[in-house]
């Protein structure tokens, strides 16, 4: 693991905390991250991350790996080295690609005043900013099926985004579409074939808009944010496709001057607290 620690530490020396999103602040011996900060960005312990990088932490497992490329900023080149010194398998091409290139990390970083998320072509929530965990619910505590967004809206999880009739058969359409498009370019990927078999089984709703046929990419649509803590939003979304890399950035906005603009103001400030 001798390789694995040193890139580990060379590749932390080299961000600086404001491409993340963090202060730099004074007293900083060096300009890149503080353990600390990678392992909060990686979602792991600084014990850990101390023991990855003096090389005593053996086989660690491919979702950290996935975690700290994202963290770190790593290009799919360097993705792929960690990985092979990492002991482990490399993901393959044709699967759904997982991995946030640093250029897509930017547009996060840029545009942190706007409720944004990063979504692969399966429809896993793969990052996200604060504002929208604001606005939809953090969804840092949820973990394997409990973070797509196809599984929460086809098996009725309550959540805390409603939508008109129009709208709402719009979404189910298109999220459908979505997923047998991404059947298509990627027909070996165990993980989507598993997803769409078991909302095939469970959503009656699902399988009447697989049963449609339907192929084509996202639109854009109108939704209301029910749980934040200033009252309902309602937000225009908007799907962007990441050129080159299969994602989806899916961005809510509101009407300058409106009283959901006002709300989205007063969000950025009362953040993730309670409602009430």
């Amino acid at each position: 693991m001798e390789e694995f620690a040193e890139v580990l530490r060379a590749w932390r020396d080299r961000v600086r905390p404001e491409e993340v999103g963090l202060p730099a602040g004074p007293g900083r011996r060096a300009p890149g991250l503080r353990r600390e900060e990678l392992a909060s960005l990686a979602g792991v312990s600084v014990e850990y991350v101390v023991r990855l990088e003096q090389g005593r932490a053996l086989h660690p497992s491919a979702q950290l790996l996935g975690a700290l490329a994202r963290a770190l900023r790593l290009t799919d080149a360097e993705r792929d080295h960690l990985y092979r010194v990492g002991g482990a398998a490399v993901p393959a091409e044709g699967l759904v690609p997982q991995h946030i290139p640093p250029g897509v990390q930017r547009i996060m970083d840029r545009l942190a005043d706007t409720p944004m998320a990063v979504v692969s072509a399966a429809w896993d929530v793969l990052d996200w900013n604060p504002l929208w965990a604001a606005l939809t619910g953090d969804p840092s505590g949820r973990r394997g099926l409990d973070r797509n967004v196809a599984w929460r809206h086809f098996t009725g999880d309550p959540g805390t985004v409603e939508f008109d009739a129009a709208h709402h058969a719009e979404f189910s359409s298109d999220l459908a579409a979505d997923l047998r498009e991404a059947s298509g370019r990627y027909p070996a990927d165990p993980r989507l074939a598993a997803l769409i078999g078991r909302l095939r089984a469970t959503s009656p709703e699902f399988e009447q808009r697989w049963g449609e046929a339907h192929v084509a990419r996202h639109r854009s649509s109108r939704k209301t944010a029910t749980g934040t803590a200033v009252g309902p939003i309602t937000v225009d979304c908007d799907v962007l496709t990441a050129p080159g890399s299969d994602l989806r950035i899916v961005v809510y906005t509101v009407a300058p001057d409106s009283e959901d603009a006002s709300r989205l103001d007063l969000l950025r400030v009362a953040g993730l607290q309670p409602i009430g």
